[in-house]
């Protein structure tokens, strides 16, 4: 067997492929040419398609070479989906989306070499296509009965799908074919719901050139309870820094289950089966340091932030909970730590800023006015980590932060904090 295919087998990479004997010995045969595709529906990828880009570093890393395509056309038209219809963007908007996320995709493959990746647009193709051409090259192979019968297309037939998205698996196996006529791709890979569009473009390769390639789909990652991985309460953790946060993606990591938490070092970590052993023995002994999440946390916020963000958001942390300055803290850190507090806005009256009472009731981390009397008369109220010792002390201009934020805290965990408006 070819040592990559099993490395990633073990790492929880494959939930499927073509042919995986065959494949194997394609991988040990030399170079192969691969690529995934992402479709530009929002101006971020997000941490479902971190796991495809690590995939494809995976295989650069091993001597072979990624393409990264981004769907400039197939963006345009909508995968389907369980649901219904995809939101039809602009072409402007698309267009826009297609450069960023062709920035974002940079930092996780090399370009350089003889395996250097290279980032494609499907447009380029598509675009010169006549409506008579697609019918007639690319229409004529597929069969309609095989359509119908792809599960989302089955699933959707009751309420209705239209022709745009009953269409999106020709166009996406024209993709594997281009690809393959213009640079010898082999491989698709992609994730798991990908399965029955990546099997019809290789068979399309098969009717129309007589050549064998490959597909491998990568199983859709799910918390210990079955449901999606890859949301919060607010929302779609993305890789952008503007949309998630450093502080907040660090955050998210480190909150990973204890039950799941291997799995996902595993696939989004490059530690050696060796230290990934050494590491899941650590936090058998030791579960309450969470020394699994921690590696989890720092290990992907290097590779999508950067360690400088990583770190920074490490002392937001800190500084949270009293172990740190929250007054070092830039603006943009700030912001987002007050987010993860859920901080409340409190308005100034005349310019005068509420009680420490007031704020503390308002941030939620008591009950009640009275709660936060007795809690500052008990020593156990904080102002950005300051102790406040008078219960009928104002907040002041020179406490807040960025001129705007102040943390309560209550106690040594229960944080909250305000934001002040006029």
């Amino acid at each position: 067997m070819n040592a990559l295919l099993d490395d990633l087998t073990w790492r929880g990479f494959v939930a499927n492929s073509t042919d995986r004997d065959a494949l194997a010995a394609h991988l040990d045969a030399g170079m192969v040419t691969s690529y995934v595709g992402f479709d530009p529906t929002a101006r971020s990828l997000h941490i479902g398609h971190l796991m495809q880009l690590i995939l494809a570093r995976r295989l650069q890393q091993a001597g072979h070479r990624p393409l990264l395509l981004i769907g400039g056309s197939t963006g345009l038209i909508g995968d389907p989906k369980m649901t219904g219809e995809r939101v039809m963007n602009t072409k402007e908007t698309v267009s826009a989306w297609v450069a960023s996320l062709a920035e974002q995709t940079k930092k996780y493959v090399s370009f350089e070499g003889e395996n250097g990746s290279r980032i494609v647009n499907n447009l380029d193709w598509t675009g010169p296509l006549s409506a008579l051409d697609f019918l007639r090259d690319i229409g004529k192979h597929f069969s309609v009965n095989r359509m119908l019968a792809r599960d989302v297309v089955a699933r959707r037939l009751e309420d209705g799908i239209s022709y745009t998205e009953f269409s999106y698996v020709l166009l996406q196996s024209f993709d594997y074919a281009e690809l393959h006529r213009l640079y010898g791709c082999t491989l698709q890979t992609g994730a798991q719901d990908q399965w029955g569009n990546i099997t019809a473009g290789a068979d399309y390769i098969r009717r129309t050139t007589g050549d064998i390639v490959h597909g491998l789909v990568t199983p859709l990652l799910t918390k210990a309870d079955g449901t999606k991985f890859g949301k919060t309460e607010g929302g779609t953790v993305w890789l952008d820094p503007e949309l998630t946060s450093p502080y907040a993606f660090h955050q998210f990591w480190l909150n990973a289950e204890d039950a799941k938490v291997m799995d996902y070092l595993k696939i989004f970590s490059f530690r050696s089966h060796d230290e990934l052993a050494e590491l899941a023995e650590q936090t058998e002994q030791a579960p309450y340091k969470r020394l699994a999440q921690r590696a989890l946390a720092d290990d992907v916020t290097d590779l999508v932030h950067g360690v400088e963000a990583r770190k920074a958001a490490d002392e937001a942390a800190r500084a949270l909970f009293g172990r740190g300055e929250l007054a070092a803290l830039d603006d943009a850190t700030i912001s987002a730590v007050m987010g993860e507090v859920k901080a409340t806005e409190v308005s100034t009256r005349d310019g005068e800023l509420p009680t420490v009472v007031d704020a503390l009731a308002a941030s939620g981390v008591v009950a009640s006015k009275s709660a936060a009397r007795r809690t500052i008369q008990e020593g156990g109220a904080y102002v950005n980590n300051a102790k406040v010792t008078d219960p009928d002390a104002r907040l002041s201009a020179d406490q807040l932060l960025a001129g705007r934020y102040a943390v309560l805290r209550r106690g040594k965990k229960t944080v909250g904090g305000v934001i002040l408006t006029r």
